[in-house]
Parts: structure tokens; C-alpha cells; sequence
């Protein structure tokens, strides 16, 4: 297994999953957010879909990858790409939990003592009350339209693992 696409939506643990993978197995792992939204100098900008395409098949091109991130059209292409697609479906009620002690964490200045001293990931949004908002929103639209991300999945099942907690691991062999 050399190319694995972990999806889930806000709060689901894929980039902890993601990471232990990497480790784990030795591939580089990127996160799809971050080629949606990139690093400028002055900031992060959006990627259009056919950018964001451009990129993901340079990573692609050199060999080996671990791809972590929600469901969007303009990488679905990596559902084709990926020898094995593992779908984070952590219970609903954690992934709300977890949005909650996020944005707490984050607004009481917790999260960079966390993140040195526990390894947490870094956030590459500010979180404030709109963003907290959306990742509700993000999280109530994904469970409206499960049925069909769930129908878009059927024809990868020979190459797919259903995960309820990102600790499993034991279920991923290289």
C-alpha cells in the first residue's frame, strides 16, 4: 500500500490518523486543506479546483502518499489514485465534542501549550465564533448528504476500510 486517502469530515481525527500512518509506514502525508488553501507571503489564498489538481498529481508523480481530508469534488481524483481510501465515520457525537474543545482550547490560549507538550496538530484557521459556526454547519450538511457520499463510495469497496476510531490501526497494514 503505498498511496492512502483518508476521508472524513471537521473533527473526525484524520490528521491524527494521518500522521501515525506516516510514521508508522514511513510515506509523507498532506493535508488537503492546505492545497485548497495555501501559503502565500501575503496570506493564505484559494486554489482553484484545476490548481488544486495540478498539485495533487505532482505529489502523485513522485511516488508514495498519504492524502487526509473532507470530501470535495476537485480531488476526488484521488479516489482513483489511492490504493486503499479509509473513511474516518467517527460518531457524531465526538466530532461535536471535539469541535467545541477546539475552539475552547484555542480562544483561551491552551492550544500551543497542548500542542508542544501533547503533539497536537497545528491549526491553519483562526477559530473564531464564524469558524466554529461553519464547522457545525460543515458537520450538519455532511450527515444531510451521507447517503450520497456513502453511494459515491460503493464502487471503491474493494479498496476501502471504514474506520469508527482513527486508534484502530491495527486494521491497516502496509
Amino acid at each position: 500500500m503505498k498511496k492512502i486517502l483518508i476521508l472524513g469530515i471537521v473533527a473526525s481525527g484524520k490528521t491524527t490518523l494521518a500522521k501515525e500512518i506516516s510514521q508508522k509506514i514511513n510515506i509523507p502525508w498532506y493535508e488537503l486543506d492546505t492545497i485548497v488553501h495555501h501559503e502565500t507571503p501575503h496570506g493564505r489564498n484559494k486554489r482553484t479546483p484545476d490548481e488544486q489538481i495540478a498539485v495533487i498529481q505532482d505529489i502523485d508523480r513522485h511516488g508514495a502518499w498519504i492524502f487526509e481530508g473532507t470530501d470535495r469534488a476537485s480531488y476526488r481524483c484521488l479516489w482513483d489514485m489511492a490504493d486503499r481510501i479509509i473513511f474516518l465515520d467517527t460518531p457524531l457525537w465526538k466530532r461535536k465534542t471535539r469541535i467545541l474543545l477546539r475552539f475552547i482550547k484555542q480562544n483561551l490560549g491552551l492550544l500551543r501549550f497542548i500542542k508542544q507538550n501533547l503533539g497536537i496538530e497545528k491549526s491553519h484557521y483562526t477559530a473564531d465564533a464564524q469558524m466554529l459556526k461553519m464547522m457545525y454547519k460543515w458537520t450538519r450538511d455532511f450527515e444531510r448528504n451521507r447517503v450520497e457520499f456513502e453511494k459515491r463510495l460503493q464502487p471503491y469497496h474493494h479498496k476501502l476500510i471504514i474506520l469508527t476510531d482513527n486508534k484502530k490501526l491495527e486494521l491497516i497494514h502496509p
